[in-house]
């Protein structure tokens, strides 16, 4: 009781305790996460002018078109795509709602035409696009698929903002267009032209040794030209790649795995309880059947000319006698033993033409109700006919045919080579002669064949190969994690480039790495690696490994780069090429002491040059390229004067203008601004959408989330 009294009065004191406690839990996560986090910061991934962007439809969004796409977009992709669609509906939609813009019927009407007018389901007896059409479709899925008209629901709604948008960009595009004023000035920028005389002291004739750019001016530059070096947040990593491959024991096994299954070999059959002498490569006769059962490669089963053998055994493959083998040889990736099964003469290409009589329960003719043995006597019965009269052909296709591909072509597959078409199909055509007719069964049906046309025959060979793939055994790759984990702490301890260096390892490294990036040369998509270097606690100089399908990566951070200009370290490629150009601008420029053309390339060891009929629209110089400085200098110059050295791209220049050709006026230079308004109208709406976004307030998070 004593205790007891002594805690109730102390309570206050223990609450105050306890309250700090949780508040020093509270403000280290805090710190932890660099600041206080809110439901929104949770659920918001970007805001665009104030309008959020939410999570959870992002993300649907994002794994409808993951879905859509299949395995053509990895998920950084999907995200920039629904990204840029997501910035462009929602900027787009401030800009009308501001001009009051709506779409009516019509608009809509337009736009559903424009984007259902090629659907068959809506168009009428006469081929034109028909609303009621559309109408019965919609009351239809309404009331037996509502998930279908859901997304009917959706589609529609994107129509209104498609009429929308289509009726704000007509109003810009109206604005643009070009003057009677432009469009002269437009002709005489083009026909208007100079005689000249130059002489030019190139760049190169200044050893890039003699010219010193330091940092400072490096900085510099980029302070008078910010707008060209703004860049957004990045990373600097290196890292070495421990890739997982076969070792020369891995090697040496696959090989002895392959040989020995050359020879007859006796394994006991626990069925019968008994040994069984199992047939060899060398003695087997059933090809397909030993390949599919002991090959990491399925079995070819086809002829194949020496052009398509691996190039470098096409001669041994090609030459080998029938029932000869060649091999052990390594190719793409695998040990291989192939055996020459065949050999005979057919045609490299072919042309022929199909009747395809298919039947029912085959999943690509849903719409067939003929049985198997009906399909077999009606290609029998087409085969009969088109012997008696092969211009029948194409009717006969046109009229059966259950390949609707072709059957409007006569059933004419053009030309293709073997391993083409099914094996049963193949075989028929490079098997017999050009004029044939025949029936064929494959998978698909009953086809009836006519052989057009063949090619010369020519060698080809049937090779039967059995492959042992050269992969990492759990040995190596045991090895490979020891190998990369002592790396990882050595580098952890010590310099990451030396401890490469004494491994002999290759450390690459990988500058201006940005939030949203996914690729790392050398080793391709980890986008992982990305997340980590952009981690609030990741500091640079960090080291971490990374597990990737064909290895490990141990990756170091080396810089952190804010968002805003780039450091004279990151611009240096970029400045350094320009400041140099200007230093040797400079000094060639000293050298030039007269006016008199002939003198200033005496002195130089060059030469005078002389242009003629050169403009404004291609201001190009004999011997020295584009150099529209140069030439747009000389044109404010009179005839008979020299101008003072210019600065071009390949080097200085000294003009003397000779003569200025005026282009005669025209009548009328309606059609030239007719011509000019329709080029700059061209593009007009991603320009203006270009110009909005760069005006717009973004706030992007999806690098918290992707």
């Amino acid at each position: 009781m004593a205790v007891l009294n002594k805690i109730r009065q102390r309570s206050v004191f223990l609450i105050i305790i306890i309250a700090l406690a949780l508040f020093s839990f509270v403000l280290a996560d805090v710190i932890r996460n660099g600041g206080f986090s809110s439901q929104k910061d949770q659920n918001t991934i970007a805001t665009i002018n104030d309008e959020e962007v939410s999570r959870e439809d992002f993300a649907r969004q994002v794994e409808a078109y993951q879905r859509n796409m299949g395995s053509n977009a990895s998920t950084a992709q999907a995200v920039n795509q629904v990204w840029e669609q997501t910035l462009r509906e929602t900027i787009l939609k401030e800009e009308m709602e501001k001009l009051g813009i709506r779409a009516g019927k019509a608009q809509i009407r337009e736009v559903m035409r424009m984007q259902m007018g090629n659907n068959p389901a809506f168009r009428n007896e006469a081929g034109m696009f028909d609303e009621n059409r559309v109408r019965e479709y919609i009351a239809s899925i309404r009331s037996t698929q509502p998930q279908a008209y859901e997304q009917w629901l959706q589609m529609e709604s994107n129509m209104g903002d498609m009429a929308r948008q289509n009726m704000y960009f007509s109003m810009v595009t109206a604005g643009i267009g070009a003057t009677l004023t432009e469009a002269e000035q437009a002709y005489r920028f083009e026909n208007n032209s100079v005689d000249l005389r130059f002489v030019q002291l190139p760049y190169s004739s200044i050893p890039d040794e003699e010219v010193e750019v330091n940092k400072d001016e490096i900085r510099n530059y980029i302070k008078e030209n910010p707008s060209q070096f703004e860049t957004e947040a990045s990373r600097n990593i290196r890292y070495v790649y421990f890739e997982e491959k076969a070792s020369n024991e891995d090697v040496q096994e696959a090989e002895d795995a392959l040989t020995s299954l050359l020879d007859s070999r006796v394994e006991y059959n626990a069925v019968t309880s008994s040994n069984d002498t199992l047939p060899g490569f060398n003695n087997t006769q059933d090809y397909e059947d030993f390949v599919e059962s002991n090959s990491d490669l399925p079995y070819q089963d086809r002829f194949m000319f020496k052009n398509e053998l691996p190039s470098e055994f096409a001669d041994e493959l090609f030459n080998l006698e029938e029932g000869e083998t060649f091999g052990p040889y390594q190719h793409n990736g695998y040990f291989k033993i192939s055996k020459l099964v065949e050999t005979k003469q057919i045609p490299d290409s072919t042309k022929a033409s199909h009747i395809l009589v298919a039947y029912q329960g085959q999943q690509f003719a849903p719409d067939v109700t003929r049985s198997k043995e009906e399909a077999e006597a009606l290609a029998d019965s087409l085969v009969n006919v088109i012997r008696g009269n092969k211009e029948k052909f194409a009717e006969l296709a046109a009229e059966f045919s259950s390949d609707r591909s072709n059957s409007e072509d006569g059933g004419d597959l053009g030309y293709f080579g073997p391993g083409t078409m099914v094996p049963e199909f193949d075989s028929y055509v490079f098997e017999n002669n050009a004029g044939d007719v025949g029936v064929v069964e494959t998978d698909f049906g009953y086809h009836v064949i006519h052989i057009e046309e063949q090619t010369e025959r020519e060698k080809a060979v049937k090779i039967a190969t059995i492959a042992r793939e050269l992969e990492a055994s759990e040995r190596s790759r045991n090895n490979l994690f020891n190998e990369t984990t002592k790396f990882e702490i050595a580098a952890g301890e010590g310099d990451f480039t030396e401890v490469a260096k004494e491994g002999n390892y290759n450390v690459r490294t990988v500058n201006n790495v940005k939030a949203l990036d996914e690729n790392i040369p050398g080793v391709g998509n980890q986008r992982r690696i990305v997340q980590w270097a952009f981690e609030d606690d990741a500091s640079v100089g960090d080291i971490r490994r990374f597990d990737i399908p064909s290895g490990y990566v141990v990756a170091q951070l080396t810089a952190k780069n804010k968002e805003g200009l780039m450091t004279a370290e990151n611009a240096s490629s970029k400045v350094i090429p320009i400041l140099t150009k200007q230093k040797k601008a400079e000094i060639l420029k000293e050298k030039i002491n007269s006016k008199d053309l002939q003198e200033i390339a005496s002195a130089n060891n060059t030469m005078v040059q002389t242009a003629n009929a050169v403009n404004l629209s291609s201001p190009t110089l004999p011997g020295a390229g584009r150099e529209p400085e140069v030439v747009g200098s000389v044109f404010a110059l009179e005839p008979g004067s020299v101008s003072n050295p210019i600065a071009g791209e390949k080097g200085v220049y000294v003009v003397e203008l000779e003569s200025k050709n005026e282009a005669p006026a025209m009548n009328s230079y309606r059609g030239i601004a007719e011509q000019e308004t329709t080029s700059r109208r061209q593009n007009a709406s991603q320009r203006l959408f270009e110009a909005l976004r760069k005006k717009a307030d973004i706030e992007d998070n999806r690098a918290r989330f992707y």
